[in-house]
């Protein structure tokens, strides 16, 4: 299979030259390490486990589960708590829940106990960066004074609940909880989440909501906290009810050439672009769907297949068929990148995640189609001597590379692509959900532990 043999190439790649490192530089052949993980190292080893065992690359999976065993050390440094909770925590869970390795699951238990420093604020919503071997944290230098940001708060809920199951310690369940507490007390405009919160006050530091980079995946953790507690976790599956409510009564808009897309909101006034990160939310609402009232169900599927067409034809009427960071609904261009900070491409997996919730929802062919044109453009413009790089410029046929294959091409948007073309059985979302960073997580299909439900 096409797919399974450029997750080879991507992993053999990243082995000869970076091994250790988080990442491969597949033009220069060697490693980056970056500034995101603080002391810790092979992000991509820990974020392509769980793909490389469920494409069956059995001795490519042997070669990162001993570099986990010999290798990995939970090194000291300043990291984000956001980014080590769903690489590396949730590739590490992943990886324990498909294989029973004990070697997974006390490395996942170490490392969550390094990041419960940064909840140590006066309200217990977590600082976004945190020394892991001080425990020291603090907020992001370009966060809105000192705030939190509610996609990396939002964003711990179902990895944290499997820490506290695994230890049966209930610290880690008790945090997150008391995350939602202060969500629901805080006043929320017009019903919707602003991205910035003070950590301090328990208030929003500024009124600026996106489904895309900033917010997302606080959203998609509402409706998949709740699946993950075989839909007991009523709580969550009412936040995100409501969210999806205010989201599509304020920031769902059509465009002139008929494009469903979801704007931003910077205090009431509408800025009319739209994230790749934005298009996960087809996928989100489609997933949603299959649980949303009689009446309403057939509504949000519709809605997810047009915010999943959306985000197609940023792909479709881009020169590489690949999609731009960030497009445009104003002055007459649709669903593309108007300015030259917003043309690039990063290997990201948010679109051809929407396929693969749509494929699985309604089985229309399009989606694999679409799917395929994706493979086909990651081969044609970003796939190079030594690996896969993210480009600068998706709307050039001869564009330049960024020399950066990055962790999540592995986790998340080789995983998507193969599952989409997969039978329904693997994966089965009956059974798993995924973390942001495409991690599967199994349903809880016992009773939820007593801790959680209080």
């Amino acid at each position: 299979m096409k797919i399974k043999e450029m997750m080879k190439f991507a992993w053999d790649n990243y082995k000869q030259y970076a091994l250790g490192k988080n990442e491969l530089r597949p033009l220069t052949k060697n490693g980056h390490i970056g500034n995101m993980f603080g002391g810790l190292r092979g992000a991509t080893v820990v974020d392509a486990l769980d793909t490389l065992y469920i494409m069956e690359l059995e001795e490519e999976f042997q070669e990162a589960k001993k570099w986990v065993e010999k290798s990995f050390d939970l090194n000291n440094g300043e990291a984000s708590l956001f980014e080590v909770n769903i690489r590396y925590i949730g590739g590490l869970l992943a990886a324990y829940y498909l294989t029973g390795e004990e070697v997974f699951k006390s490395k996942a238990l170490e490392l969550g106990e390094k990041l419960l420093p940064a909840f140590n604020t006066p309200t217990g919503i977590p600082r976004g960066v945190i020394n892991l071997g001080s425990g020291m944290s603090w907020s992001w230098g370009w966060a809105s004074a000192g705030s939190s940001i509610l996609a990396e708060f939002g964003t711990l809920h179902l990895e944290f609940l499997h820490l506290s199951e695994l230890s049966g310690n209930p610290v880690f369940a008790e945090k997150v909880m008391n995350i939602r507490k202060v969500l629901n007390r805080v006043e929320k405009p017009q019903g919707l989440y602003p991205n910035f919160l003070s950590p301090v006050t328990g208030n929003w530091v500024q009124h600026h909501v996106s489904i895309g980079g900033l917010g997302d995946s606080f959203y998609e953790y509402l409706i998949k906290s709740w699946l993950m507690s075989d839909k007991k976790d009523s709580e969550a599956k009412k936040m995100y009810d409501d969210a999806l409510e205010a989201i599509e009564k304020h920031l769902v808009k059509k465009s002139a050439g008929g494009l469903t897309y979801i704007a931003e909101w910077r205090g009431g006034i509408l800025d009319h672009k739209m994230g790749h990160l934005a298009c996960f939310s087809g996928g989100m609402i489609a997933l949603g769907a299959e649980h949303a009232r009689e009446e309403r169900k057939q509504h949000y599927v519709d809605l997810a297949a047009e915010i999943t067409n959306t985000c197609h034809e940023s792909y479709e009427r881009s020169d590489t068929k690949l999609g731009p960071e960030a497009f445009r609904f104003d002055a007459g261009t649709e669903a593309m990148a108007t300015r030259l900070s917003e043309r690039y491409y990063i290997l990201r997996p948010e679109v051809v995640e929407s396929y693969m919730y749509m494929w699985r929802l309604t089985h229309d062919p399009k989606y694999r189609q679409w799917g395929w044109e994706v493979v086909k453009a990651l081969e044609k413009h970003c796939r190079v001597e030594a690996g896969f790089s993210g480009i600068r410029d998706v709307y050039t046929t001869t564009p330049t590379h960024d020399n950066m294959q990055q962790s999540f091409f592995l986790a998340e948007t080789l995983k998507y692509l193969y599952l989409l073309f997969c039978e329904d059985d693997v994966l089965s979302l009956d059974d798993w959900v995924f973390n942001t960073e495409a991690h599967p997580l199994p349903i809880n299909h016992t009773d939820f532990k007593a801790s959680v439900q209080q």
